[in-house]
């Protein structure tokens, strides 16, 4: 599974394994970001749904700005990982 591969390259640059760490938490959000997702595509009217969806992208997107803020390094690799922007190439 995909999550705990993450949490070992979480837990070998932290030597511990720390589920709340805001790095752990965007991996959490985009997991559930994504099976809200699909699910949307197949019950479009799931208005309840919808707004969860919002909600936890709000709560992703000021983690990430966070993220970007503090730990820039940390931040694009995290980025690249989960592949939830696309780079700007200059």
């Amino acid at each position: 599974m995909v999550q705990n591969s993450f949490i070992s390259l979480i837990s070998q640059e932290e030597k511990e394994e720390n589920r709340g760490s805001a790095e752990f938490q965007v991996f959490s959000w985009t997991n559930k970001i994504r099976r809200l997702t699909s699910h949307l595509e197949l019950h479009r009217k799931d208005y309840s749904s919808q707004r969860g969806l919002r909600k936890i992208l709000g709560k992703r997107q000021r983690l990430l700005s966070y993220l970007s803020k503090k730990k820039r390094v940390l931040y694009k690799y995290l980025i690249n990982q989960l592949g939830i922007r696309e780079s700007k190439t200059r």
